[in-house]
């Protein structure tokens, strides 16, 4: 196992690259025809599904803001719709299920390196990722890529290749670290069940820290793993026979994105609250219709 592992990631690493050509041709295709008219067809397009990584939080907002303005009906979509993750839109996209998916480059280049996927990395929203591994500054306190050797370390189970990079990345192998599968709750880390926990910069180490603990962060960007993250991903096929349908999906998300960064901050949070409890809202209705089908439970 420990052998083969940097040959694996090697091999990932090769297929990310290969996969991120499309967003040169993309590029390529937004450049050269700038000057086309606007198409007659408000819903040339007709609707799409777009699988999220994640929840619908705030690392959505170019989305929502894409929704709210009005950029994707511009773009000529009758309709895009979300779907709430966690999930790496791998199966998804295989089966046609979702058209897009927003992802990250690990899980995708895994796909394309070990099962041969017919997948295409077509842009990103993070140019960089923000992986970490979080630990306690009085606890384990892993400030260096060394600190990791002898350590116990929660990783998610879709995390897996992420956390194997940074291993290879700096000659550390994979016996030399204990891996523990965990959730997304970093509460094993509070609880000092793990002496490190795989998160995001964003989110649960501003969890943890809003908990009262002082952290201390392991970038994964700044520790020889600067890839891109929350990558947008397409079959070949679906690339190659819809490139004007994904050059205007992205620039509508262009448009949503740089919203983001113009608008005032409490405008953003209340649009993400909106639409979070708009998730939430139907994530109950859903459950709600489950379980009124359901015989009522027959007692006595």
């Amino acid at each position: 196992m420990a052998t083969s592992a940097p040959r694996t990631i090697r091999r990932i690493t090769a297929a990310v690259a290969a996969s991120a050509i499309a967003v040169l041709v993309l590029a390529a295709c937004a450049t050269g025809d700038q000057e086309s008219p606007p198409q007659e067809d408000p819903n040339a397009h007709g609707e799409i599904s777009v699988q999220y990584s994640w929840i619908k939080n705030e690392e959505f907002a170019g989305e929502f803001y894409a929704y709210e303005n009005g950029y994707y009906e511009e773009a000529g979509f009758s309709d895009v719709i979300g779907i709430s993750g966690p999930d790496t839109g791998v199966a998804k996209l295989l089966s046609g299920t979702v058209q897009v998916a927003l992802s990250d480059a690990a899980s995708i280049g895994a796909a394309i390196a070990e099962q041969e996927a017919p997948l295409k990395i077509i842009g990103a929203t993070f140019q960089k990722n923000p992986f970490t591994i979080l630990s306690l500054a009085d606890g384990a306190d892993i400030q260096t890529p060394d600190d990791l050797i002898g350590k116990k370390i929660g990783v998610q189970d879709s995390n897996a290749s992420v956390f194997a990079a940074i291993l290879n990345a700096n000659g550390i192998s994979p016996d030399q670290v204990e891996v523990v599968p965990v959730d997304f709750d970093p509460t094993p880390l509070m609880n000092g069940d793990v002496d490190g926990f795989m998160a995001y910069l964003t989110n649960e180490a501003l969890t943890v820290e809003l908990a009262g603990y002082e952290i201390t962060n392991l970038p994964y960007a700044d520790n020889g793993v600067p890839y891109v993250a929350e990558t947008f991903s397409v079959t070949d096929q679906y690339l190659a026979e819809n490139k004007d349908l994904l050059k205007a999906f992205l620039i509508a998300e262009i448009k949503g994105w740089t919203d983001v960064f113009t608008n005032p901050t409490e405008d953003s949070v209340s649009l993400i609250e909106t639409y979070y409890n708009q998730a939430a809202a139907d994530n109950a209705d859903g459950l709600e219709s489950v379980f009124g089908a359901l015989d009522p439970v027959k007692t006595g």
